[in-house]
């Protein structure tokens, strides 16, 4: 069997990125990202460790919200202060997280409740307890596209042994670009019956790690994240749907196939010569 090319179908972080922090971000600040070994993690308690000057966005020791990235949108909710007393605090609206070093900072926004009698509540400072909770129905929504993106580019590599060239997502649809020439006859009912076929048979999809020496020599595995992560990463986490795909990724996924709905692809475009665009819609 040849070596799997290049795949952006793992198109998340598989392991944390470099980069300088911002704003009052302690050098060696590190957030704990609760989802990747939890996806079904909707809420969480943690601590303020940096807030951004700017924006007022807060950085947290640990999170369950997903950091855009890598074609995964993140993940929206709320965030509430926890008052000295045990009462709740101020909530706030979780419009935007992006990860930036070993940190992600979390975009807020006014979502009711008390404040300093000014119109807006005041922000969450540095070393306060937070409460926070992801919309659940979009992260779910992520986590069923996303799984049914994987489980098109294992089809189409067993079929064709065909490459991805690019992709994205919102909660229940997607774009794929691949690395096709003329697209086969009757290519969007054959795949979409392929796909609901591997849906159905409800594969579980398990979470692992390897370390990079490994990764990089696995055959099996396709490796557009583990290329592309930075040298200094050692550890690469793999989503492995059984028996079907294995890749190197960072993002939300169902725990079997079964749970993403129904697959269909809309339609097919040509972004040019050896490139052909694939969307997708999810049905429940």
């Amino acid at each position: 069997m040849p070596q799997r090319p290049s795949s952006v179908c793992a198109v998340n972080d598989a392991a944390p990125s470099g980069g300088a922090p911002l704003g009052r971000a302690p050098l060696d600040g590190v957030t704990e990202m609760l989802y990747l070994d939890d996806a079904y993690a909707a809420s969480m308690d943690a601590h303020v460790v940096a807030v951004r000057a700017d924006d007022g966005a807060v950085a947290l020791d640990r999170t369950v919200f997903y950091a855009t990235g890598g074609g995964q949108p993140h993940d929206t909710g709320t965030l509430r202060v926890d008052g000295a007393d045990g009462a709740g605090g101020p909530e706030f609206a979780v419009t935007d997280v992006r990860k930036h070093g070993e940190l992600l900072w979390h975009t807020l926004a006014p979502a009711g409740g008390s404040g300093d009698g000014s119109g807006d509540p005041v922000g969450p400072a540095v070393g306060d307890a937070v409460v926070g909770t992801v919309d659940w129905p979009r992260r779910h929504a992520l986590m069923r596209t996303h799984t049914s993106l994987h489980i098109l580019c294992g089809v189409i590599w067993n079929e064709w042994g065909v490459s991805v060239t690019g992709g994205n997502m919102e909660p229940l649809s997607a774009r794929m670009d691949f690395e096709f020439g003329p697209l086969p006859e009757n290519f969007a009912a054959h795949v979409t019956e392929l796909v609901n076929d591997e849906i159905a048979a409800d594969r579980p999809i398990e979470i692992s790690y390897l370390d990079r020496d490994v990764a990089v020599v696995d055959d099996d595995l396709i490796r557009t994240k583990v290329n592309l992560i930075p040298e200094f990463v050692k550890r690469v986490r793999v989503v492995d749907i059984v028996g079907l795909d294995k890749q190197a990724d960072g993002g939300t996924h169902v725990a079997s196939t079964s749970e993403v709905g129904r697959f269909e692809i809309t339609k097919t475009e040509s972004k040019g010569k050896g490139n052909k665009r694939v969307r997708l819609v999810i049905h429940d």
